[in-house]
């Protein structure tokens, strides 16, 4: 079967022959003979698998998902796009083009262009990430079975399809599954270049990168140097012509890298939105800071490393951090036996020719996975757990690929016959562990874990030599079986809703609380960036529908018991903003009580007042007068909860971190003198910029404003006693509570 990543109807590998390298005494091949043996027809049962593999992932990936909670900050963006072309093509928060998200656009791009077209929803929007990550499995296994063949390429898709992290980032409508998708195309269509010498895969894989780059910026680079050095090294052509290559590829990569952050720069400042994340309004500026050296060295928004600051989500940094309470069950389950393949497939390539392809697939893919891993357990800034998912495909490229070269030499030479028994039984110990952590949760696994792979590996020795292949071969696939039941038990736990805590979209994970990690781990993670904790799926999509949502529930629910998850309610609660969500706060942020001058601002993840009580909205909404923006609040969560639940464009004043320098004491009064805006929240325990604009806003607003009074839109505020009355109005006029917000209404008359 051909396809646009596998131009050979069979890959050049068989999967039913010990390799050369492994055997003994090998043969070396004649200089004009390829090192890789010719192709054979493929097995009956390798697209069958395959699409077994495919069609499983679709269920994990899919199943359940209008009860997932998605990340509503990319969610209001998505909505957003498909109301303005302007805010689709910068990224914008709101469709007014105020100040666009912290990210590149071009995931938001893709999300609204299908929203677009079906109408705005959770499956809408979340359709165009499922298909890319399918695409990604299907790529993966063509990789693979061109060097290795049909059984390594199938462990390799299954073990992508069933890693925990990257089940749960693919139910979420963060940019990470587009990033992998665009990454794992441009290694596989690399490892092409290096195996053919032609130069349009190499032009398409420098195109894949950069586009990744304008995915999630400096994070679609992880991989590059390790594309870069196989290309070098082991491509067919000779040096001169290689480095000639590589430099068209690099203008490829620049031009695709920064066509966004160019065409940014060429729009004058005041007819573009503030670029959210960066400290001057500039495209530059993030790539550098928020989005660059930022994540690794801690700083430029990104709070300090390990326990402090961002880096918290997935504990402390340190070379031993993808094995800690938080990350081991996510991703590290076959981190151990993907370094022993990788380093016993290269020892067994020995003194092949540099054009190997093997040994090009082995460093490629073990590049990938050591850069990524020492990225990430090193980083110092913002590291959520789902950042992970990017480990996967080279894990799972070396569990194929490398497993199998280690199961030749096994049964070939008995110099490496305790080698793949080994690095079977730290896996399985290893998996042990992982689940022993998560006490009272499938207390059965683990000992069948232990069981399974205890008899798998009896039998590889028993069935070692004679004519019992198929007695092996079911060794093998039970090895297998045991290696997976962990990562599959935690990944079917997302969709069945069956672990511990409930999946949010500010920080999606898998399978039971393990640990806490500084913010919260395991399951659930909830608050800050995206979800309504405390807010019932159902109930969310109900509401949802009141800003322009079609079927689907609604984008930024979560799950029913997030509310009552103790890592969602620390999260929240430890977060910079500082306040954790009520658990009696209703969808979009329907506060149980009225704020300084009766301005029932809701929790909603606690900072800066997650939304604004229906009536409330309904009154913003009857009262906006042809403004352009429905109201100003202080941070980007808050703004996108009522972006959500309005439909109506609404502005965040200081950012997704409170470091964003958007407004300004002249903007606003420019907005509000040319009628765009009219009503501003203040208060809500929310993130400000903490800084003289900040101050400035806040003073001049209480000076200028008044105060929107909860009898003027409540129908129950006529039951409110006197005294309560009469308690509210003085808080509104002195306004010291840090706690609570305040709505203010002002009109070009009160600007001086």
């Amino acid at each position: 079967m051909t396809s646009a990543t596998d131009p050979l109807p069979h890959p050049p590998a068989s999967t039913d022959r010990p390799r050369p390298t492994a055997t003994p005494t090998p043969t070396p091949a004649p200089p004009s003979t390829p090192t890789a043996p010719p192709p054979d027809k493929a097995p009956r049962w390798s697209l069958p698998a395959l699409l077994s593999i495919l069609v499983l992932a679709a269920v994990l990936y899919g199943w359940n998902l209008s009860g997932s909670g998605l990340n509503s900050f990319y969610s209001a963006a998505v909505l957003s796009g498909t109301q303005s072309w302007k805010a689709w093509f910068f990224g914008s928060l709101d469709a007014g083009n105020f100040l666009t998200v912290d990210k590149p656009p071009f995931a938001l791009m893709v999300m609204g262009l299908s929203c677009r077209v079906f109408g705005f929803g959770t499956w809408q929007m979340m359709l165009p990430l499922i298909l890319t990550a399918l695409g990604t499995i299907w790529i993966l296994h063509s990789s693979v079975k061109r060097v290795w063949g049909h059984g390594a390429a199938a462990v390799a898709a299954l073990v992508l399809a069933l890693t925990p992290i990257t089940v749960a980032i693919n139910r979420d409508n963060n940019p990470d599954t587009l990033l992998v998708f665009l990454m794992v195309g441009g290694a596989a269509l690399a490892l092409r270049a290096v195996h053919n010498g032609r130069l349009l895969p190499l032009l398409g894989s420098a195109a894949c990168f950069g586009l990744a780059f304008n995915t999630k910026m400096l994070q679609g680079y992880i991989a590059l140097p390790a594309v870069f050095a196989v290309y070098l090294y082991a491509a067919k052509p000779r040096l001169v012509k290689r480095l000639v290559n590589l430099a068209a590829a690099a203008v490829v990569l620049a031009v695709s890298s920064f066509w966004w952050a160019a065409a940014v720069s060429l729009v004058p400042a005041d007819e573009r939105p503030y670029i959210g994340g960066s400290t001057d309004g500039t495209a530059w500026n993030l790539i550098m800071g928020y989005n660059g050296l930022g994540r690794v060295l801690g700083g430029e928004g990104n709070g300090g490393g390990g326990g402090g600051g961002g880096g918290g989500f997935s504990g402390t940094a340190g070379i031993g951090r993808m094995f800690n309470d938080t990350l081991g069950g996510q991703i590290s389950w076959l981190i151990p036996f993907a370094a022993v393949a990788l380093v016993g497939g290269l020892v067994l390539c020995g003194r092949a020719p540099r054009t190997d392809l093997t040994r090009a697939a082995l460093v490629m893919w073990g590049g990938w996975t050591a850069l990524h891993y020492l990225t990430f357990a090193m980083a110092e800034g913002t590291m959520h757990p789902y950042y992970t998912t990017a480990l996967a495909p080279g894990i799972a490229a070396l569990c194929g690929g490398g497993g199998l070269m280690l199961l030749h030499a096994f049964r070939a030479d008995r110099r490496w016959v305790w080698v793949l028994p080994l690095a079977l039984a730290v896996t399985a110990s290893w998996a042990i562990v992982l689940l022993r952590r998560a006490s009272g949760w499938n207390p059965w696994l683990w000992p069948a874990v232990g069981v399974a792979m205890a008899l798998a590996i009896t039998g590889l020795f028993v069935f070692r030599s004679g004519n019992r292949a198929r007695l092996l071969a079911a060794s093998v696939a039970a090895a297998v079986v045991a290696s997976v039941a962990g990562p599959a038990a935690y990944a079917w736990s997302v969709p069945s809703g069956s672990a511990a805590g409930a999946m949010s979209g500010t920080n999606p994970t898998a399978g039971p609380t393990t640990g806490s990690g500084g913010f919260g781990g395991g399951a659930g993670g909830g608050g800050g960036r995206g979800g309504f904790p405390g807010t019932g799926g159902e109930q969310a999509g109900q509401d949802a529908q009141a800003g322009g949502q079609a079927d689907g529930g609604r984008p930024g629910g979560t799950p029913p018991g997030a509310a009552t998850d103790d890592a969602a309610t620390d999260d929240a609660a430890t977060a910079p903003g500082g306040t954790a969500p009520e658990s009696g706060t209703a969808p979009g942020g329907t506060a149980t009580g009225g704020g300084p001058g009766g301005a029932a601002m809701g929790g909603g993840g606690g900072m800066g007042g997650g939304g604004a009580s229906t009536e409330l909205l309904s009154y913003l909404k009857k009262n906006q007068d042809g403004a352009k923006w429905l109201l100003a609040v202080s941070s980007s969560q808050s703004a996108a909860q009522l972006i959500l639940s309005s439909g109506e464009p609404v502005i965040s004043m200081w950012g997704w971190s409170g470091s964003d320098n958007a407004m300004t004491l002249a903007r606003l009064k420019e907005l509000v003198k040319n009628g765009e805006l009219h009503y501003i929240q203040l208060g809500g325990g929310g993130m400000g910029g903490g800084s003289t604009a900040t101050s400035e806003v806040t003073e001049w607003v209480q000076k200028n404003g008044t105060a929107v009074k909860e009898s003027d839109y409540s129908t129950s505020s006529s039951t409110t006693s006197d005294s309560t009355s009469t308690s509210t109005s003085t808080s509104a006029s002195t306004s010291t509570s840090t706690s609570e917000s305040t709505v203010y209404r002002l009109d070009a008359s009160d600007v001086t």
